[in-house]
């Protein structure tokens, strides 16, 4: 199984949202990280067959998407980043309906909707009205029905907006556990997300991939320019305004920070073991000061 994308561009007037873009997943769960307008979202759109690519293809098993339609519909679960339902229906009707919308048979849906529901903690809420469901919960229900149809092809977008860090834990396991022998991709702006459980991580900045790879290999790539020092409280604020600050802990009097820059920032900095959150602040904290 394998999902390829073949320079996939998509001009909207004369602005360029994704820029010839190419990359081949199998089974197994793929991050797309970037910060908001850096592309994600025209992508996805384009690899669900929504928007049509200025140029380039994206093709399923060696067919081309646009070609294959229902035969690509039926093999995707698509989670939109802005997740709409119909707030008079329970959980469970509003699963059943758009079971009955992907054309999925009565008894195997009920069956399915069942076991979503269970696995993603809203089995107590099942016959709630989701007018009376919180924001997290209604991304849950989101998740639910895009793997109603048991995918073969699962593309997320921003999937945990809304949702608790325990919520955030469940769901990161199910999709885990899904991607084994299945093509799964979760566009997020949030590094944690995909950390603890992408086998590869595509990092988006102005349409292009910048960077890709495991995330041990994209760590490695800040191997160096990672470093940890501890200033009194009343500078910290100075160091914020210098370097690229990824993390500060109170110690007291004391603030202990973590910096990325390319080189030790001080005499007292000592290096650290990097992590993905300091690859990708890296790229983007330099981006930004350039500009």
């Amino acid at each position: 199984m394998e999902l390829s994308i073949n320079c996939l561009t998509k001009l909207f007037g004369r602005k360029l949202a994704v820029d010839c873009v190419s990359a081949k997943l199998g089974p197994g769960l793929y991050g797309l990280l970037g910060a908001n307008g850096a592309g994600k979202t025209t992508l996805i759109r384009m690899l669900c067959a929504i928007l049509e690519p200025t140029c380039g293809e994206a093709e399923f098993n060696g067919r081309e998407i646009a070609a294959m339609g229902e035969a690509y519909r039926d093999a995707l679960g698509y989670l939109p980043q802005s997740f709409g339902c119909y707030p008079s229906y329970t959980a469970a009707g509003f699963l059943a309906y758009m079971a009955a919308l992907k054309g999925i048979p009565r008894d195997r849906a009920a069956r399915r909707v069942s076991e979503l529901l269970d696995a993603l903690d809203l089995g107590a809420v099942a016959d709630k009205k989701l007018r009376t469901f919180s924001g997290g919960m209604k991304q849950r229900v989101g998740v639910a029905q895009a793997l109603l149809n048991d995918p073969r092809v699962l593309i997320l977008d921003e999937p945990t907006a809304g949702l608790d860090p325990g919520e955030r834990v469940r769901l990161r396991n199910l999709l885990s556990e899904y991607a084994r022998d299945r093509i799964v991709i979760l566009s997020t702006h949030i590094v944690s997300d995909v950390e603890a459980i992408a086998d590869r991580v595509f990092v988006m900045d102005a349409g292009k991939f910048v960077m890709s790879g495991t995330v041990p290999e994209l760590a490695d790539q800040v191997r160096g320019k990672v470093w940890e020092m501890t200033v009194p409280r009343e500078q910290a604020r100075q160091w914020q305004e210098r370097v690229t600050v990824a993390g500060c802990r109170r110690e007291g009097g004391q603030a202990a920070l973590r910096i990325v820059a390319d080189g030790r920032p001080s005499d007292r900095a000592a290096p650290c073991e990097p992590t993905l959150d300091d690859a990708y602040l890296y790229y983007f904290g330099g981006a930004e000061a350039r500009r």
